[in-house]
């Protein structure tokens, strides 16, 4: 499949939607696997959507270590180095809790290059120092360890993280409630299904308070309830 490059323009469409509904116009086209569970906000209130650019890190042995301890050279400085704004860096840290490659000196890569975001499966380090740098921060805990659990081994390749799949260039959307990943292929299509379905919530909400009706009778909203609803609007959400 051909290769998607997400617009800025798009990434803001984003952020004005709910995980939530991300989350439902995602599994509902086929990929079911895209919530990130246990990845909690650790910077509550920040709203991300941003280009996924990856890490992915393998379990720690003297050899691998030896072979990736290579300073500016070594694979968390290349993925960091891909990150710019509207990007953020999703690192896989195989599901384990504790697992970090990052910390406070590292991660001032992230902020100079100006990206929105850091996501993982493992753990973030120095968070007090880090919550500063003006990054979406989401991981599983926080932790003082460094590289006892995994190694990053390898920049901007498919890896999971929270044991969803994720693609350089998907879209990672986190908030309070969470992060849910829109592959890039179906990313405007997702878009454009969500703000329908959100005026449409609206439209909905209003109606049951107006009437002080069961919700029942107009939730959920039909698609002859959109269609009626974008006809009423000339064809906009």
């Amino acid at each position: 499949m051909a290769t998607v490059e997400i617009s800025q323009a798009l990434l803001d469409r984003f952020k004005k939607l709910a995980t939530p509904t991300v989350y439902t116009a995602v599994r509902n086209r086929g990929a079911t696997l895209c919530f990130m569970e246990d990845v909690n906000p650790f910077t509550p209130g920040k709203k991300l959507a941003a280009r996924a650019r990856t890490l992915r890190s393998v379990p720690p042995r003297p050899d691998i270590h030896a072979d990736v301890t290579r300073g500016e050279d070594s694979p968390e400085y290349h993925a960091m180095g891909s990150c710019g704004p509207g990007d953020v860096l999703v690192v896989d840290c195989m599901r384990r809790a504790y697992s970090t490659v990052l910390g406070d000196i590292r991660l001032t890569q992230l902020m100079m290059q100006k990206a929105d975001g850091l996501v993982t499966d493992g753990a973030v380090r120095d968070l007090d120092v880090v919550s500063g740098y003006g990054l979406a921060i989401f991981a599983q805990k926080r932790t003082p360890s460094a590289r006892e659990y995994g190694e990053g081994w390898e920049a901007n390749v498919v890896v999971q993280c929270a044991g969803v799949a994720v693609r350089p260039g998907d879209v990672i959307v986190g908030d309070d409630d969470g992060v849910v990943v829109v592959p890039a292929y179906m990313a405007e299509e997702v878009a454009t299904w969500c703000e329908i379905h959100e005026a449409a919530e609206e439209l909905v909400k209003e109606k049951i308070l107006a009437e002080r009706a069961i919700p029942g009778r107009y939730y959920p909203p039909t698609d002859a309830f959109k269609q009626e609803m974008l006809k009423a609007r000339g064809g906009k959400a």
